[in-house]
């Protein structure tokens, strides 16, 4: 009877049942049903398929990346449907969600950038979409409104982008961005009246704002596309210079630079600070520059110079002294130095050392009152120092602490500037530095209810799979006892050059609030340690950053931090992959996977939008051998019928023309399809909105909401 009684508590059955036999018979059938529960929509498979190299790769979900595809737009639904109907039975999804509502809700400035007699800032007041540009003039003038981006559109869903002010102050362009989407549309102002000019440019993205005087810009741009339908998938081919005169139409522009034989190139113009030279930053992807420059005040010559050859260094022009070029490069130098070059004699064996490499790599270099400012990563913090032209070391920058500190620049005529510094348990703070004297002074302190002395950040370092030694940090309230029992996220990103260094998110704090250990990796692929480290995580040792990330997990769950039922990993586009590509290798190791707007399939990602420009980062399945690499960890070709995968949550938008949705409503279908256990797998797909930047505030704190309410109710945390 006792047994009995139990099998109905399981069952939630309350009719009485004679025979122990049929109990049993009862509880098998619901562990079928319960790994059945959740009632994915149907996705059609076709039978397409693709033969690379003599290998055969079905693709059966093909027809998902036709996003403007009636049948696309169907399943998109059906599935946005499941997921909201799971998400709102999570019984602690309104509280988290009324939780980040609070802890967002407090005035949120960026630092004031000098322009002339006027100071521009950002402010949030607290759960604004988007943040209004103010401006004011001299240090004490009247606070006005110069853009409020909310105006825009009724929904908060059009940003900011690049803004500049012309050489005198005369107009303001900017640029703005619809629906997360990478294209954007360039406007002009005029200042003194704040009235809209009638310019208006369409077509640009990637693009800066470069004013020669008063008179007009250089920005970057592409030939209208040839259907528009289809401009948020399709190839992007072809981008050139302009300038724009104000007053006239788009179609009176002058092109400026261009290359018919190289469709797939990025190009980018900037002015130096006197004007003198036009400098052209032209790449075939994410990795490896060329450098062209044109001497605007020698009218005996109206061609390009290169003084960087592509494509197998990176380097930036940093300024000009006079007739002379001083140059960030990592030619013959992974960590970076800054070197002054002749453009009449570009050949590296005439360049000046102006600031040597140094054991930390240089991260950046600014300029502003005749300083050079070189900001350094130490273990993935920043150092920054200041230095006269000549190279001559004056000062290094005292910081609050271990963090991330930007914005070291101004013009040449500026003695103080503004810059921000932040760490993951000290909010956004501006302090303003004086550059002859080295010190910074408090100028603004963020409001935000926070006591940062409940919580503690400490950086370990873990050994990878080839015994390579990683650094993390790890973030917890204090005094928390590690007995392998703490709900944990691991983030990362590795890959691209690009640095994941400490910083405050207001997201995270509900988190943290109950009980969460926040984990973030620097895993090779990224800049951390100079571009070594970077190489070390890209083409074919790409499966070094997995290696990496995965040994970060089993050291977290070894030290006791956490344990595989209470370990969620997240990562976004790059991370998207990392996080795919971890899952389908450890699906055993995770109880919470969350990838976002993710690269998942690596056979395909380089035929949509601006995807190849990551074939330096990635390899392309164009090529036998980077073809083979790539179908070892392709997260799309790696899922495997019968197999328990962590509890997912897929994350992607109906405008991301970074990295296309199909990646993403592909990987679902198939993981869906091929769940071998009653984890859910579910794919939150948001509307009119892209891949990532300038969402507005509403959409960032319900997706917030959503995805800690996912990871705390799979962990089995109750709040």
């Amino acid at each position: 009877m006792k047994l009995l009684f139990e099998f109905k508590n399981m069952l939630t059955i309350t009719i009485y049942m004679k025979k122990t036999f049929f109990t049993l018979t009862l509880c098998a059938l619901s562990i079928v049903m319960q790994a059945q529960k959740f009632n994915y929509p149907s996705t059609v498979k076709s039978s397409q398929s693709d033969d690379y190299f003599g290998t055969i790769i079905a693709d059966p979900y093909r027809w998902l990346e036709n996003d403007t595809a009636k049948n696309t737009g169907e399943w998109v639904k059906e599935q946005n449907v499941v997921t909201s109907a799971y998400l709102s039975k999570i019984p602690f999804r309104d509280k988290l969600r009324k939780r980040l509502t609070e802890l967002w809700n407090y005035p949120k400035y960026g630092a004031p950038e000098k322009e002339g007699a006027w100071f521009t800032f950002y402010k949030n007041d607290g759960l604004q979409n988007q943040a209004v540009l103010y401006v004011q003039k001299g240090l004490n003038g009247v606070i006005e409104v110069l853009l409020d981006p909310n105006k825009l559109s009724v929904d908060g869903t059009v940003a900011l982008q690049a803004t500049a002010f012309s050489k005198k102050q005369k107009y303001f362009a900017y640029a703005v961005s619809a629906s997360g989407s990478d294209w954007q549309e360039i406007y002009v102002l005029d200042f003194v009246s704040k009235k809209l000019l009638a310019d208006k440019l369409e077509y640009v993205k990637f693009t800066g704002i470069s004013w020669a005087g008063d008179d007009g810009f250089y920005y970057s741009g592409y030939a209208r596309p040839k259907d528009e339908k289809t401009k948020f998938s399709a190839k992007t081919e072809y981008q050139k210079i302009y300038y724009h005169k104000i007053g006239t139409l788009q179609s009176a522009d002058k092109l400026i630079y261009e290359d018919k034989e190289h469709a797939l190139r990025y190009v980018g113009a900037h002015l130096t600070e006197d004007e003198r030279f036009l400098v052209l930053g032209i790449s075939e992807g994410t990795d490896g520059s060329e450098i062209k420059i044109k001497d605007l005040h020698d009218h005996s010559n109206d061609k390009f110079i290169t003084i960087v050859p592509g494509f197998k260094t990176n380097a930036g022009v940093v300024d000009n002294q006079g007739n002379k070029i001083l140059l960030q490069t990592n030619s013959d130098a992974p960590n970076y130095k800054v070197v002054l070059l002749d453009p009449l004699h570009p050949s590296k064996e005439n360049w000046k050392v102006v600031i040597a490499e140094q054991l930390q790599p240089l991260d950046g270099v600014g300029t502003g009152g005749g300083k050079i400012f070189a900001q350094y990563l130490q273990n993935a913090t920043t150092k920054v120092r200041q230095y006269d032209y000549s190279g001559k070391l004056e000062k290094e920058i005292v910081l609050p602490g271990l963090g991330t500190a930007a914005g070291f620049g101004s013009k040449k005529e500026d003695d103080f500037f503004y810059y921000s510094f932040t760490s993951f348990t000290y909010p956004t703070t501006i302090f303003r530095y004086d550059i002859k004297t080295g010190e910074s002074k408090l100028y603004k302190k963020s409001e935000v209810k926070f006591e940062p002395t409940d919580y503690e950040t400490k950086q370990v370092f873990y050994k990878s799979k080839d015994g390579t030694k990683v650094p993390m940090f790890v973030t917890y309230k204090k005094g928390m006892k590690l007995d392998g029992n703490n709900p944990t996220l691991l983030y990362a990103y590795g890959g691209f050059n690009i640095n994941i260094t400490p910083a405050f998110s207001v997201a995270n704090m509900p988190f943290l609030e109950n009980g969460g250990i926040y984990c973030v990796a620097n895993l090779r692929g990224g800049g951390e340690y100079g571009e070594d480290w970077h190489k070390a995580g890209m083409l074919e040792k790409k499966q070094n950053v997995f290696d990496d990330f995965i040994a970060a997990a089993e050291y977290l769950i070894k030290e006791k931090y956490t344990s595989p039922a209470k370990l969620a990993i997240r990562g976004g586009s790059n991370g998207g992959l990392l996080v795919g590509a971890c899952m389908t290798q450890r699906p055993e190791l995770f109880k919470v996977a969350l990838p976002q707007v993710g690269v998942l399939d690596m056979l395909r990602y380089h035929k949509f939008t601006v995807g190849w420009g990551w074939a330096v980062e990635y390899g392309s399945s164009d090529h036998k051998d980077q073809f083979n690499y790539l179908l070892k960890y392709s997260p799309l070709h790696n899922l495997k019928k019968g197999v328990c995968y962590p509890a997912t949550l897929i994350t992607t938008a109906d405008h991301d023309d970074r990295v296309v949705p199909a990646h993403s409503f592909k990987f679902a279908a198939t993981l869906q399809d091929a769940q071998g256990c009653n984890n859910p797998v579910f794919i939150r797909i948001d509307s009119k909105a892209g891949h990532g930047a300038g969402k507005p505030t509403s959409k960032v704190i319900e997706e917030a909401a959503d995805i800690w309410s996912f990871v705390f109710y799979n962990m089995d945390v109750n709040l």
